[in-house]
């Protein structure tokens, strides 16, 4: 009998066979699996790249975003000064945007929206609504009539976001200081550039920012002081007819900005005007030779070092010369001037041999240390790097001594000075709250104590009997220096472009506020005499000033304190029993 052979098995699919087959090698049923997988998570990626090229391709490019929500423009948190008073707040605010596809008929909805908004151009809305986008922008912010109104028309394809619009209800009294935000609500200028660096804007891209839950940001400006502050920088400027003006308040112990002002400014609200090149931050973004406000440095310096003393006597009988530059004194003596007398005389030719004498790697070395030479840092990211010489030789130590040859931001000159009434303690300036606990945790002794209790009389003596004696206010124990310095135009000192200035401490027995006040190319007058110095404009125009906000800081006036120069010569003689 023959014996048939049994029937094959039925072959299994390959992919079958290759997963579960008995006879496959293990190593290629693995191999297998893995080209499965891998085939799979293309798939997705696929499909998830083509949606992504959809959404964009439906969006709107001037808006760079659609949120699925309500809120488009990013949402902000408010920004207070130290008394809780609202300086930029967010508003609710409706957008008119277009649907392409759903429109019927492009002329008559171009036709209706321009009578409705008349500054709308037709020309380009007839392009918007013609495009084959699912969603464009047509007119960012209009007002809550022409929402109604528009409303009323029933034009399908066309409607409404509710979105963030920033307000700053001071104007432009606070621009330089808040800065201001784009169409977007983002920032791009002062603070509000700096909550956008500090992960607002991040939050923002991770959707986290959209609502109004956010904690307001607290500044160290006084909204009263920067008013008073302004109103005398605009009256100075009228006055003098200079070009710009610019003041700071700021307090010696914690470092705090009471108050910026910068003029001419800008109103936030309205930003266009900041485009304006005469509308820049003079206090952070220029740089500038400071004049004789530099001599405080160069004193301090000079008498840190141990070298010098209250009672030293330097040499002013003749100019200094070196090569075709001859050091004048613009009140010259002529004679041998003790140390309190080359500061109040504002001796170039005394505070030059001080900084010679104590040698030109000696003065880079303490300027350094001063913070004079680098960049200053701030919440504000609009800052500009000090003019330093790229050779410093004798010559340059002898015209920085007095305060020409190097520019520096004027928040920078007074950071330096700050610290030579606050104790000798350099602290960084900070545009936020700042208890003095966080200041002493920031702070590095640049002088020694006893340096700081020197200068600060020696400022009191300027203003009782000096070149700051029309800065003085009865009762506040104002001291200063005047600091007055020709432009460089064309490369060459103007005799009548002048940047003049002044610096005031108060109280100078124990300082708690410095305060700045620039003018840019003041005017002589028969007022001043013909003169455009600081003493004549800077300086009166400070003593304004602080006659308005020392009230205001909570500074008593005191008629009872002695004379700055029995307080020097108490100094002095307790240096010598030491």
């Amino acid at each position: 009998m023959t014996q048939t052979a049994p029937a094959p098995a039925p072959k299994k699919p390959l992919m079958q066979r290759l997963l579960y087959g008995q006879n496959v090698d293990r190593e290629v049923k693995s191999r297998a699996r893995v080209g499965l997988v891998i085939v799979a998570f293309a798939c997705v990626y696929v499909v998830i790249s083509g949606r992504l090229v959809y959404l964009a391709s439906t969006s709107d490019g001037q808006s760079g975003r659609r949120s699925g929500g309500d809120i488009v423009a990013t949402a902000r948190p408010d920004i207070l000064d130290r008394n809780g008073e609202v300086l930029a707040t967010d508003v609710r605010t409706p957008s008119l945007f277009g649907e392409p596809r759903r429109i019927i008929d492009v002329d008559e909805a171009v036709e209706l929206l321009t009578a409705t908004i008349p500054e709308m151009d037709a020309t380009e809305l007839r392009e918007r609504l013609s495009s084959k986008k699912g969603f464009v922008w047509l007119k960012r912010e209009i007002t809550k009539q022409q929402r109604e109104q528009i409303h009323r028309l029933g034009i399908p394809g066309i409607g409404f976001r509710a979105e963030n619009k920033r307000v700053y209800p001071n104007g432009a009294s606070v621009s330089h200081l808040i800065g201001h935000v784009n169409i977007d609500n983002q920032g791009i200028a002062g603070i509000e550039k700096w909550l956008d660096r500090s992960g607002l804007a991040d939050l923002h891209l991770l959707g986290f920012a959209n609502d109004r839950q956010q904690k307001p940001v607290d500044l160290a400006v006084d909204l009263r002081v920067q008013h008073a502050v302004r109103t005398e920088l605009l009256a100075a400027r009228q006055k003098f007819k200079a070009k710009a003006a610019a003041g700071l308040v700021t307090d010696v112990n914690t470092g705090e900005i009471i108050s910026m002002v910068s003029v001419p400014d800008y109103d936030p609200n309205d930003p266009r005007e900041a485009l304006d090149k005469d509308r820049i931050n003079r206090l952070t973004t220029g740089v500038y030779e400071m004049g004789s406000t530099f001599k405080a440095l160069t004193l301090a310096m000079a008498l840190d070092s141990g070298k010098y003393t209250l009672g030293s006597s330097l040499d002013a009988r003749a100019p200094l010369q070196y090569g075709r530059f001859r050091i004048n004194d613009f009140h010259a003596q002529r004679r041998v001037l003790s140390l309190p007398e080359v500061f109040t005389y504002s001796s170039n030719i005394g505070t030059a041999r001080m900084a010679l004498g104590l040698g030109v790697e000696h003065h880079k070395a303490y300027l350094k240390k001063m913070g004079q030479l680098d960049r200053l840092r701030t919440e504000i990211p609009e800052s500009a790097e000090p003019l330093v010489p790229k050779r410093w030789a004798e010559i340059n130590t002898v015209t920085i001594a007095f305060g020409h040859g190097l520019s520096v931001a004027p928040l920078q000159a007074v950071m330096g000075i700050s610290a030579l009434m606050n104790g000798g303690k350099l602290i960084p300036p900070t545009f936020l709250k700042r208890s003095e606990a966080e200041a002493a945790a920031l702070a590095r002794q640049v002088v020694k104590p006893e340096t700081s209790e020197r200068m600060r009389y020696l400022m009191r003596l300027n203003a009782e009997v000096g070149s700051a004696k029309s800065a003085e206010v009865k009762g506040f124990y104002v001291g200063g220096k005047t600091g007055t310095s020709e432009k460089v135009i064309n490369g060459r000192y103007s005799k009548t472009k002048l940047l003049t200035s002044f610096t005031a401490v108060l109280p100078a027995d124990k300082p708690r506020y410095l305060v700045l006040i620039m003018l840019d190319e003041p005017q002589p007058s028969a007022e001043t005499k013909g003169y455009a110095t600081s003493g004549w404009n800077a300086a009166p125009t400070t003593a304004k000033v602080i006659a308005k906000i020392a009230p205001m800081l909570g500074i008593e006036p005191r008629f009872d304190l002695p004379t700055a120069d029995r307080q020097i010569l108490a100094v002095t003689a307790s240096a010598r029993t030491r």
